[in-house]
């Protein structure tokens, strides 16, 4: 009798530990899935890594309450995690790569990046590899290491950005007429930012071998930029064909010089 009421005395309190580790695992990932300062994917990952956790530890709780030599069994474990650790070397780089993106967040889905020679919007980013879209809409499926590894440019990332449109005028045209050209057509767009050192600024950048190079320096709104870029190329290239403004084009000048006449072979003297 004593011996019946110890085992279930054991097996009660076994079902006690690892339904206290079920709630208290189910607890925990609902607390990290409502920090909402955390990425969806990072809460998913380290809820559910930190649930699973808990119900491990519970599982070695309710061995030990049998007897079993947890220490032999954890070593046995650990063996056999090194193992595949070993064996899955690329695929738990990915995931400790995805880790250290969604932590420290050098991009956002719906961003656009250029990494690893790879330019596109990130659609999704997950433990093992991020999905991204090239402007022509090909899917591009990237190995989380492969971009930890690397440089990341972010162009969304920044609220506004600054653009150059380079334009060449010819040697004999006014350069302050052309300059008033241009900065006219600079504040007549909207999109164009106009205050302090974000103002659009003109300026000679280089002396061509058949033009003077006059830039325009203008900032926006990261989501104006290549639209803006486009519309004022075209505008500046209007304006200044209004206001007689010669856009030059490399030109080649080709001398045709007529050949001189081959020289006749020297006449061979006979012998006496």
């Amino acid at each position: 009798m004593d011996v019946f009421i110890a085992v279930a005395t054991k097996v009660i309190m076994a079902a006690l530990i690892l339904i206290a580790g079920w709630v208290g695992g189910n607890w925990v990932y609902k607390t990290v899935q409502a920090i909402k300062k955390l990425d969806g994917t990072l809460r998913s990952f380290l809820g559910g890594l930190a649930k699973y956790a808990i119900f491990a530890l519970s599982v070695v709780a309710v061995l030990q309450q049998f007897g079993f030599q947890t220490a032999s069994l954890l070593a046995v474990l650990g063996a056999a995690g090194l193992a595949i650790g070993l064996a899955l070397q690329g695929t738990l780089s990915n995931v400790s790569a995805g880790v250290m993106l969604l932590i420290l967040r050098p991009f956002n889905v719906g961003d656009t990046i250029t990494s690893a020679g790879l330019t596109g919007t990130v659609k999704a980013l997950g433990l093992f590899a991020t999905e991204m879209s090239t402007p022509d809409n090909v899917y591009i499926f990237v190995p989380n290491s492969k971009l930890w590894n690397t440089d990341i440019q972010n162009f969304s990332r920044n609220d506004v950005r600054r653009q150059d449109i380079v334009v060449g005028i010819s040697y004999a045209d006014d350069i302050e007429k052309a300059f008033k050209t241009i900065d006219a057509v600079a504040g007549k767009d909207k999109r164009i930012l106009s205050e302090g050192d974000k103002a659009p600024q003109v300026m000679v950048t280089g002396l061509g071998d058949s033009s003077v190079n006059i830039t325009l320096r203008i900032w926006s709104k990261a989501p104006d930029f290549w639209s803006l870029k486009v519309d004022t190329t075209k505008a500046v290239k209007e304006a200044l064909d209004k206001a007689g403004i010669t856009i030059p084009f490399p030109t080649r000048t080709l001398e045709m010089t007529e050949s001189a006449p081959a020289a006749k072979p020297a006449a061979k003297k006979k012998a006496a």
